[in-house]
């Protein structure tokens, strides 16, 4: 599957974004989809995940209350909604897949084989 991260950008603290991150190729097989983030001179980290069916989510302490992760099955989207923003959310984040039974999800990167291109979030204080 291919991956293609959009909707990053620029807003003040307290704002909100909505990322997606559109698959394609084949898509008829179910996959989990997670959605990471890197600051500058920090390593990766886990902000959300979903399983296939929606039975699963997962999220990072940091971020919970605040971001909800969605998927439209039927346009091969999955969304990463971020709400009452903080600077330290500013990072680039990379949606990411894996081909795994519908109830399956992981918050490791190192599970996942597919990532996007990554999108930028600044946020302002």
């Amino acid at each position: 599957v291919q991956l293609q991260a959009s909707g990053g950008g620029l807003v003040q603290a307290g704002g909100s974004l909505r990322l997606s991150c559109a698959a394609s190729g084949r898509t008829a097989r179910s996959y989990a989809m997670g959605w990471f983030r890197q600051a500058p001179g920090k390593e990766r980290e886990f902000v959300a995940a979903v399983s296939w069916a929606g039975s699963r989510k997962f999220y990072a302490d940091s971020v919970k209350g605040r971001f909800t992760i969605s998927r439209d099955i039927a346009k091969n989207v999955f969304y990463l909604q971020m709400n009452s923003l903080k600077p330290e959310d500013t990072a680039l984040y990379f949606c990411a897949a894996k081909y795994a039974d519908p109830d399956t999800t992981a918050v490791h990167s190192s599970w996942y084989d597919y990532w996007g291109q990554g999108t930028q979030v600044t946020v302002s204080s």
